[in-house]
């Protein structure tokens, strides 16, 4: 099975206190299951069943914290776009594969249209954003080419999906 085939399956057995528990959790996975259970209508103990069958069956993917990047010196964040010269299957997990591994890659995708794969790059400085060019692109034997957009402001970042009617970040 797919993994796009395995999401619509997961999308379709969710039920509307699933969506309702998930759409607050995804903004503070701190947040008891009490207060979860108070806005949506259950008990503690049903959230937090449903939550760890939300994580068995992959829903919730994954838990983590979310760093301040300038609080830790990371200052500079670059999007790149990059093109590959050669697109066959090995060439182009290679190049997934170092950028996983890269710890100043933040996120990459492999994405369709006129450049291969877009980069999240964090780095202290432009300085070491140029020696991170040097070494994962610029030495990378199958980089044709790149293109570099400095940020000069984070105006929205995350990963949480929208799951209600509501635009607005639910409250627990």
């Amino acid at each position: 099975m797919s993994d796009s085939t395995a999401g619509e399956l997961h999308a379709e057995q969710l039920d509307d206190f699933d969506r309702r528990i998930l759409a607050i959790y995804q903004y503070d996975t701190r947040v008891t299951g009490e207060s979860i259970g108070q806005a949506v209508g259950l008990s503690a103990a049903a959230v937090q069943r449903r939550l760890k069958r939300l994580r068995e069956r992959g829903v919730i993917a994954k838990e983590e914290a979310r760093l301040d990047a300038k609080a830790l010196g990371l200052s500079t964040t670059c999007i790149v776009g990059v093109d590959l010269e050669y697109e066959r299957n090995q060439h182009v997990d290679a190049f997934k594969r170092q950028m996983r591994e890269h710890p100043n890659v933040q996120q990459c995708y492999y994405v369709t249209g006129s450049l291969d794969f877009v980069l999240v790059v964090v780095t202290r400085s432009l300085q070491e954003y140029e020696d991170f060019t040097r070494e994962a692109l610029m030495e990378h034997s199958n980089v044709r080419s790149f293109t570099t957009l400095v940020s000069m402001d984070t105006v929205k970042a995350g990963y949480a999906l929208p799951l209600s009617d509501s635009t607005s970040r639910p409250q627990p």
